[in-house]
């Protein structure tokens, strides 16, 4: 059985000669095959399987000259010949590594040059570890960052300049700082804070310039404070004020 590419060319462009391969002895008995699994093949699908069918021979080349070979095999290598590979001059080498190593071994990634070598640090570190990545230049990190880190520690990214990142902090921050959120300049924001905002506070939200919010106030604030928005210019707060004023006094404070 072949993979659908029918050539066999190696990483420079050059046919496969297997005549001239190391690995004779595992030609003969079946352990790498033409077009199928060859570690000299620039196909990483076929790099790949010679690994997986040859899981100990990755530490011989740990230093191959084409970073697919290197990557590949930094996922099979022994744990501990791995850590050069953290200085390894492609993110995929880097990151191969990252994963299997110790998060103590690989905190230096936090700074790395390439957006997804440090979105996939992100995500294999927890709290205290992740707070240098909370101002980050790219705004997915600090995303990953905003999405994991313990909330309590949230505070230095409520000001975040990437809305995005904020409305997830609108949605994990402890409820007693969901005030210090309210004037957002981002309409989503303010909305994804107004659905978690208790009704005594969630008044405040009344005059928002977005009907979204608006509609949250008519909603579930105070009834006795929300009729000013009986005469909102859009329909639907409109009509939910409408909805609560009409009920009896009883069943709304039962609600």
């Amino acid at each position: 059985m072949i993979d659908d590419i029918d050539e066999a060319v190696d990483w420079r462009g050059n046919p496969v000669d297997c005549g001239a391969c190391d690995h004779q002895a595992l030609l003969a008995t079946g352990r790498c095959q033409i077009k199928r699994a060859c570690v000299h093949d620039r196909y990483a699908r076929r790099i790949d399987r010679f690994f997986d069918w040859n899981s100990g021979l990755a530490n011989d080349y740990l230093s191959h000259p084409h970073f697919e070979v290197r990557a590949i095999a930094a996922k099979r290598a022994d744990v501990f010949r791995l850590p050069p590979l953290l200085r390894d001059n492609e993110e995929t080498v880097r990151w191969n590594a990252a994963r299997r190593l110790p998060k103590r071994l690989i905190l230096d990634l936090r700074a790395d040059p390439h957006r997804e070598v440090r979105i996939r640090i992100a995500n294999l570190l927890d709290d205290a570890e992740l707070a240098p990545m909370m101002t980050d230049t790219d705004y997915y990190v600090r995303l990953v960052v905003a999405r994991r880190i313990a909330a309590p520690l949230l505070s230095r990214m409520m000001r975040d300049e990437e809305a995005e990142v904020r409305r997830v902090v609108a949605r994990r921050i402890p409820e007693n700082w969901l005030t210090g959120m309210m004037n957002d300049p981002d309409a989503s924001v303010r909305y994804d804070i107004a659905q978690r905002l208790p009704p005594d506070l969630l008044i405040r939200l009344l005059g928002d310039e977005d009907w979204r919010v608006r509609y949250e106030v008519a909603n579930r604030a105070n009834v006795e404070r929300i009729g000013d928005l009986a005469r909102d210019a859009d329909d639907l707060v409109r009509e939910a004020v409408q909805a609560r004023l009409s009920r009896p006094l009883i069943q709304e404070t039962s609600i």
